[in-house]
């Protein structure tokens, strides 16, 4: 008989925990949930206000049994499910289905599975957090409300297996908006012009840019503009007229939460919001680390809060001023969101020791990258600032104006470790005198076109979505991975694409569900899940504010909507069996080409997509297909009955279409 029973939601974090205990204590799995509403039916009685339907889940029959066995056979039952509030509601589901007292102290978490965590949090248990608990509760059944007497809607109008969510449908939104933008773009013309200088003593090289005439900024429009500047600057000499000379420093960037994280490996390691919690999660929970066991590397990764303890702080300083040297420490404190939930750390290493390059061999490749990216990120977050000797110079030609900016690293601080984003570039200017005259090596103008702005990424569509107040650092990851999954977008090098399935389902659900696809609307939503959590509000007060309006607009639109038929679009291509032309339909796996007779004519097939560029081997047309799970690829049509074996995930030509586009920065435009 164990002495104590911990349960857990998984047997890594089961394996990480139990070295840190006595042989008396048993810890295992409860597999994430155990309860939860049906999904085959609503789940929420809406007429006893709203009361959740729970369920225990199928095919957990034998666990339930087990855990009801090994919680008989304890002393005493610690519910250590992880530290939010799904987890507080995976402990409470516990709790019922164990008959466990909920006034019991039986509640631990854990921010990070090290010893003296674990053991300290198994000393001070606490009750179950009914505010967290009912904070879940809310989410889960505005959620179901929502997707549940939406969807149907979808299923009668467009076709069966979709599905509307509150974040869900949101996210779509914003990526239908902006590719709405990108099509109505229109470009407007405008030129740069460049001089490659030099000093006559030491002749070394540099750049200065056009920035206007007589003191005043000057936009360039057009070539003729461009020709009337470009035959004045002959005539006259380039004039050193004033140069300013100073400092810039640069701060390193807060340790991680969530989103930043999943910002951060989306556009240094290239991973998917999926992939990154996933990895995280094995580190948090635990790795089988050489000489050590199990071993958990990462405080939770779910969080929006900057906060660090004052242990890892005290950690982070021995740890920089070893390897680096007091002048490279810095002991700073960054302010958290107004908004954040701040329940927890910003996400660490749980062992300064434990740098990256030692564990390094006991990590799969993927969990080294991402420990490495939070460990350095973590570590520059308590480095000094680095510092740049900058140069301002500015250089008239008769009555134009240009100006040259240089920059050198003169400390490095955190940027030893680690920078954000893309690295500050050097840009080198030679020491130069009030009144010098400067050799003109070239001229260059520059024609170039405004661009729209850019399609999303997981990682700036998390960025939008978190500013905008829209879900939570546990609800970015699943989120992207469904409307990706529903085909509503898919993913294009990395950018998020609407398909023409997600466009229509946009446009119904704008016309009749304003509230719901209104971004203010569904961030205040999420500011009531926060107060419910700290006990300021009621969770089915809100609940029933929001069903009252949402219903009128549900009856609504299931009136209208009897009467309306959406238009097919109709394609080039006749039925080969009965001569009608075909619509288009979406499947599963996208659009297909369907006869409008049906039933009488059942004839259906796929729509052959070719791009411009021609198969790079023969010549031929190359075809854009879908693998089964979504991802296009690029197949010549003679592959492979006509002898060609050209097939690619990249577009042919994309390659050097990238390159083109880098064009225009620095000394690069040439």
């Amino acid at each position: 008989m164990a002495d104590k029973l911990i349960i857990v939601e998984s047997p890594a974090k089961a394996n990480t925990i139990k070295k840190f205990l006595g042989g008396s204590t048993k810890v295992v799995a409860s597999m994430g949930h155990i309860r939860d509403l049906p999904k085959s039916k609503l789940g929420v009685n809406i007429e006893n206000d709203f009361e959740p339907e729970y369920i225990n889940i199928r095919g957990k029959g034998e666990l339930i049994k087990s855990l009801k066995g090994e919680a008989a056979k304890a002393k005493k039952v610690y519910l250590a499910t992880d530290p939010d509030r799904e987890g507080e509601a995976i402990a409470w589901h516990l709790a019922h289905i164990l008959q466990l007292d909920e006034k019991e102290k039986n509640r631990v978490t854990f921010n990070e599975i090290t010893k003296g965590t674990v053991q300290e949090s198994i000393k001070n248990p606490r009750t179950l957090d009914k505010n967290l608990i009912d904070a879940q509760q809310a989410r889960r059944v505005l959620d179901r409300i929502v997707g549940y007497q939406i969807s149907p809607l979808l299923w009668k109008k467009v076709r069966k297996g979709l599905s509307a969510g509150r974040v869900q449908s949101v996210a779509v939104k914003l990526i239908v908006d902006r590719e709405e933008e990108i099509e109505k773009f229109i470009p407007e013309e405008y030129w740069n012009i460049y001089a490659e200088l030099s000093d006559k003593k030491t002749k070394t090289e540099f750049e200065a840019k056009f920035v206007g005439k007589n003191g005043k900024k000057l936009d360039l429009k057009n070539e003729n503009q461009v020709k009337e500047i470009l035959d004045e600057i002959e005539k006259n000499k380039f004039i050193v007229k004033d140069i300013k000379k100073s400092e810039k420093k640069r701060n390193p960037a807060p340790p991680f939460t969530t989103s930043t994280m999943q910002q951060e490996a989306s556009r240094k390691l290239g991973f998917s919001l999926k992939k990154t919690m996933s990895v995280a999660q094995g580190l948090y929970e635990g790795v089988k680390i050489e000489d050590r066991g199990h071993t958990g590397l990462i405080t939770y990764m779910r969080t929006d809060s900057t906060r660090i303890s004052e242990v890892a702080r005290s950690a982070a300083k021995k740890h920089i001023e070893e390897c680096y040297g007091k002048n490279y420490y810095e002991n700073r404190y960054y302010k958290t969101k107004a908004d954040s939930q701040d329940a927890h750390e910003a996400i660490r290493p749980s062992y300064i020791e434990l740098t990256p390059d030692i564990i390094k061999n006991s990590l799969t490749n993927d969990q080294y990258k991402l420990y490495k990216l939070i460990y350095n990120r973590f570590i520059a977050s308590q480095m000094s600032t680095a510092i740049f000797d900058t140069v301002s110079v500015d250089i008239d030609n008769g009555e134009y104006n240009f100006k040259a900016n240089g920059q050198k690293l003169k400390f490095k601080g955190f940027m030893t470790l680690y920078v954000e984003g893309n690295e500050e570039d050097e840009e080198s200017i030679p020491e130069l005198e009030n009144g010098e005259e400067l050799n003109k090596d070239s001229i260059e103008p520059k024609q170039s076109f405004t661009e729209p702005p850019p399609r999303y990424t997981e990682a700036s569509l998390v960025k939008t979505l978190e500013e905008n107040g829209i879900g939570r650092p546990s609800t970015y990851s699943p989120t992207i991975t469904t409307i990706l999954e529903r085909r509503y977008i898919e993913k294009e090098q990395k950018q998020l694409v609407p398909t023409e399935l997600g466009k229509v389902v946009n446009g119904l659900l704008i016309n009749y569900f304003e509230d719901i696809m209104n971004v203010d609307f569904t961030a205040d939503i999420e500011k009531e899940f926060d107060n419910i959590a700290e006990g300021k509000e009621e969770w089915k007060k809100i609940i029933r504010d929001f069903y009252k309006p949402f219903s009128k607009e549900l009856d609504k639109a299931q009136k209208e909507l009897e009467h309306v038929k959406l238009e097919e679009e109709v394609s080039d291509v006749p039925c080969d069996k009965c001569g009608r032309m075909m619509v288009i339909k979406y499947g599963r796996y996208g659009k297909f080409l369907a006869c409008p007779g049906y039933p009488e004519c059942k004839n259906a097939k796929p729509i052959v997509e070719n791009i411009k560029e021609p198969c790079p081997n023969c010549g031929g047309k190359v075809q854009i297909k879908k693998s089964k799970r979504g991802r296009k690829f690029y197949i010549c049509e003679n592959n492979p009955d006509k002898g060609c074996d050209y097939i690619s995930w990249n577009k042919p030509g994309s390659k050097l279409t990238s390159k083109s586009k880098n064009k225009g920065k620095s000394k690069s435009k040439k």
